[in-house]
């Protein structure tokens, strides 16, 4: 087996060691005779596998009691919708920071269900920066303001909270929770996709403050309330329950390296690493996003000569570094660096990356 880094935004590399785990235990699961992926979601076994997720999740970011923690099915897209369903009344106002395509994304699927303004947008300088907190004015009457804390596409990440007064803040924390501590008590909702920092595709992690559970809401089937989620443990049917076992196994991982302090002084290291590279390179790369809002996670950069662009990802993934073309909405290159790439990864990018500048420079 030759293992390659592999650079992906999502699904993207998970730990080495939760995979083995994974291997070990996948025909023959905790004395059960069978595979976890085989067990009922209500028996014994996997509602203890389920409980010691939540309560690994919790001591990771230090949930409080206020919040529940919902596992669901889905993908982060799907809560774009589901948000303004559960905590919104019909077509009551709801604002948004609007600071690339993600967000730009759960700005328009909110519109049938509320009406959206963009207190801040960064479109016309193309999604290369974050809005001054002064720049943008939260309506005191909305439903709740929302914010993508990190932009997969285009490298774009906030590296403050943003204070929404009275409002309820939401954060679509897809691409960075895990990745550093967050004071989950200033949130009224976060939710992530798993494939990026918390597992494979199909489970969605949300917390949610319990108070706005009480929300009427819209009309909306059970399946969607997440009031009746939280009620049923996120078991209203049955549940992605391998995803939610590999997350639990993540989370496990995660505690083991020190929690998210830790963490986040590696994620620091990675992404200051691979900068300097860029930076560094006499202009044969760059990034397009002020330094103030640069990605710990997502980062883009473009060869000075586009002509070179197919070089560099064939020689790249030779080199056994995979997936770094950059999205088809901004072009160039894209790294993806969270929590399970190491710094020899990294280090092995930053290497490659001069070797071909030297090269084709």
């Amino acid at each position: 087996m030759a293992r390659a880094f592999n650079f992906s935004a999502g699904p993207a590399t998970l730990p080495e060691p939760v995979l083995r785990q994974a291997r070990e235990e996948l025909l023959e699961w905790q004395g059960e005779r069978a595979s976890v992926m085989e067990v009922s979601h209500r028996g014994r076994a996997f509602v203890r596998c389920a409980e010691e997720a939540e309560a690994d999740l919790r001591a990771l970011l230090e949930i409080p009691d206020s919040h529940a923690v919902l596992f669901l099915q889905g993908g982060a897209t799907q809560h774009f919708a589901q948000i303004p369903l559960n905590i919104a009344a019909p077509g009551q106002a709801a604002d948004y920071l609007v600071t690339g395509a993600w967000g730009q994304k759960a700005f328009s699927e909110a519109k049938p269900y509320v009406h959206p303004r963009a207190a801040a947008s960064t479109e016309a300088t193309g999604f290369t920066d974050v809005p001054e907190p002064g720049s943008w004015e939260v309506d005191p009457a909305a439903a709740y303001l929302h914010y993508t804390p990190n932009e997969t596409i285009h490298g774009v990440e906030f590296h403050e909270v943003p204070d929404s007064g009275e409002v309820p803040l939401v954060g679509d924390f897809s691409s960075t929770l895990l990745s550093r501590p967050i004071p989950v008590s200033r949130f009224g909702i976060i939710y992530a996709g798993a494939q990026k920092n918390i597992g494979p595709s199909g489970l969605v992690v949300l917390i949610v403050r319990r108070d706005l559970l009480e929300r009427s809401g819209q009309a909306r089937a059970k399946i969607l309330s997440y009031a009746h989620q939280a009620k049923e443990g996120s078991m209203l049917n049955t549940p992605p329950t391998f995803a939610w076992y590999l997350a639990g196994l993540v989370f496990k991982w995660l505690r083991q390296q020190g929690g998210l302090a830790a963490m986040a002084e590696r994620n620091r290291a990675k992404a200051e690493r691979l900068y300097q590279a860029i930076d560094g390179s006499g202009g044969f790369y760059r990034n397009p996003v002020a330094v103030r809002a640069r990605s710990w996670m997502n980062v883009p950069f473009t060869l000075h000569d586009p002509a070179l662009d197919a070089a560099f990802l064939r020689e790249s993934e030779a080199a056994g570094l995979l997936a770094l073309k950059g999205h088809r909405a901004v072009g160039g290159m894209r790294a993806s660096i969270y929590n399970a790439m190491p710094m020899e990864g990294v280090q092995a990018l930053a290497d490659f990356m001069a070797d071909f500048a030297r090269r084709h420079g």
